[in-house]
């Protein structure tokens, strides 16, 4: 009886060991078959955050200034309210200079003084009248006096603005009748007669973009899209965005944009 159970017990003992090493097998080809699928599925290089959001930009004049007071004086006519159009050279905003036209009238007096005792002396010169010196100090008192004209002119100069460039009042700053101190502000005008656009764009773009490519953008504030093409390409790229700025102009006049009107880039990548 022992003898039996041994011999049983010993065959058990084979059919584990075998079972174990069928199982085995099976195992190592599925190990084998599952380790190229992981690297297949390895993660993609993130592309640059600026890929990954819209490009957004704001309409900007192509020119814009304050125009500021270089005298200090009352002003007596602002001829432009906000919003208006101006061409070059137009007056606009002009101060009362009564005190500097009588500086410069009692220049003038001056002037008329020392011509005269110069002319008298170089006549006392001729009959050896008067001595050299006093001759030399009415020349001096002349050009003295011409000089002094000639910064009362400058002066009266600056009594008027005039526009730098054609464009538009955007904002007044000081009312007509109000005194003002040299620097002070007086307007801010801009010439909208072409429209910017500033915005970043990927660098990865450098291969492709190139001044005068077209494109559109799409403006909130009136829901349209309008033709636009890059004008300028920034120099330098910002290695920590990896972007680079550039400036576009809308392609065309359209009324009804306006600057600081913004929208999305619609650029097609070839």
């Amino acid at each position: 009886m022992m003898k039996r159970l041994s011999t049983s017990f010993a065959i058990m003992l084979l059919l584990c060991a075998a079972s174990g090493l069928a199982q085995a097998e099976n195992a190592a080809p599925l190990r084998l078959a599952t380790a190229p699928a992981a690297s297949a599925l390895a993660v993609p290089a993130i592309a640059p955050a600026i890929e990954r959001q819209e490009i957004r930009a704001q309409l900007m004049p192509r020119r814009y200034t304050t125009v500021a007071a270089e005298i200090g004086a009352k002003v007596n006519r602002i001829p432009l309210a906000e919003g208006s159009a101006f061409k070059a050279g137009q007056l606009l905003v002009s101060f009362d200079c009564s005190l500097q036209q009588a500086q410069l009238q009692k220049a003038q007096a001056e002037l008329d003084g020392a011509a005269q005792t110069l002319k008298s002396n170089q006549r006392l010169a001729e009959l050896n009248s008067v001595g050299q010196l006093d001759l030399d100090l009415s020349r001096s008192a002349v050009n003295k006096a011409r000089a002094e004209i000639g910064a009362n002119q400058a002066v009266m100069a600056k009594c008027s603005v005039a526009a730098p460039f054609a464009g538009r009042v955007a904002e007044q700053k000081v009312r007509e009748q109000q005194f003002v101190q040299a620097g002070q502000p007086l307007l801010d005008i801009i010439d909208d007669s072409v429209l910017e656009l500033e915005f970043l764009v990927p660098s990865r773009w450098l291969g492709w973009l190139r001044v005068g490519s077209a494109f559109q953008v799409q403006i909130d504030e009136t829901g349209k899209a309008y033709p636009a093409k890059f004008i300028r390409i920034g120099a330098r790229v910002d290695p920590v965005s990896q972007s680079v700025k550039v400036a576009a102009a809308i392609d065309g006049r359209f009324p009804d944009l306006m600057a600081g009107m913004s929208g999305r880039v619609q650029v097609r990548q070839p």
